[in-house]
């Protein structure tokens, strides 16, 4: 009985923590830097996309480009704070949240979360390495690849890489479909803004959740192609994704809307950090 009463106590507090003010600013803190990352990340592209010298145009450019700038290192450690906070959120809202929803829409819910919880926490985890200088040498494509050469080397592992690319690719499509149903409009407290903004919101996050939704769709159906062939140059992340549509006839304006989708979703994240509901 008072190991029950403890493990109940210890649930008590940590549904606390979750529900802190603290945690909450530090997490609309988080989807700052979150969507600072996918401007970044447009930038980039954009740079590729029109030939401008530029890094890869994945996390890992975005991270060093950031430190790059002054007081960069400085600015890292905030991005990885708010990152990991965002991250500790999710995790709270996955373990604790939708309590009102029953049956598989609750379960739904807590994974997605959980799944939310585990991108933020190695956005932030890429951050802290690239602040250190431990993730200065290579990209977020080379470390893929190396992982995946390493995974088709296990038993079974072209089965294991190949589910890994359908869900990359199932993600995108959830994405895209949440673009375009524009069921995020629940995430987002849009009472207290004024119609015209209101109308901007819901249009920078169609276009930053399709645009990001078909990218994840590429990225997985190059992971995909890379397990079905045995060849892990091809699995290249959202760099090779990048490259992959600027290859394409019309590539470079492919690339360039791409790029500007990116930018929306960063603008609607960090849009988020006001409205969205904690």
């Amino acid at each position: 009985m008072e190991a029950y009463e403890m493990a109940a106590h210890v649930s008590d507090k940590a549904e606390q923590v979750g529900d802190s003010k603290p945690l909450e600013v530090l997490a609309r803190v988080g989807l700052i830097a979150y969507g600072i990352v996918h401007l970044l990340i447009g930038w980039l592209a954009l740079q590729i996309a029109w030939g401008s010298a530029g890094g890869s145009a994945d996390t890992s450019g975005a991270m060093k480009t950031v430190a790059e700038q002054p007081f960069g290192k400085i600015l890292l450690w905030l991005v990885a704070i708010g990152l990991v906070a965002l991250a500790l959120w999710q995790a709270s809202e996955a373990i604790w949240g939708y309590r009102h929803l029953d049956g598989v829409q609750r379960i739904r819910k807590q994974i997605t979360n959980g799944a939310k919880a585990l991108i933020y926490a190695g956005l932030g985890a890429s951050a802290v390495s690239v602040a250190l200088g431990s993730g200065s040498g290579s990209s977020s494509s080379q470390t893929q690849q190396h992982t995946t050469a390493g995974v088709l080397a296990w038993p079974a592992g072209q089965v294991i890489v190949v589910a890994a690319a359908l869900i990359i690719i199932a993600v995108g499509v959830a994405g895209v479909v949440k673009g375009i149903t524009m069921s995020f409009a629940e995430e987002i407290d849009t009472s207290s803004m004024p119609p015209a903004l209101r109308t901007g919101v819901a249009r920078l996050g169609q276009v930053g959740y399709i645009t990001k939704g078909v990218a994840l769709a590429v990225v997985g159906g190059l992971l995909g192609y890379a397990a079905i062939t045995f060849d892990q140059q091809k699995s290249q992340g959202l760099d090779g994704a990048v490259q992959a549509i600027l290859a394409q006839p019309f590539g470079r304006f492919l690339l360039t809307a791409v790029a500007l989708g990116f930018i929306a979703f960063g603008l609607f994240a960090i849009l988020q950090s006001r409205y969205r509901r904690m």
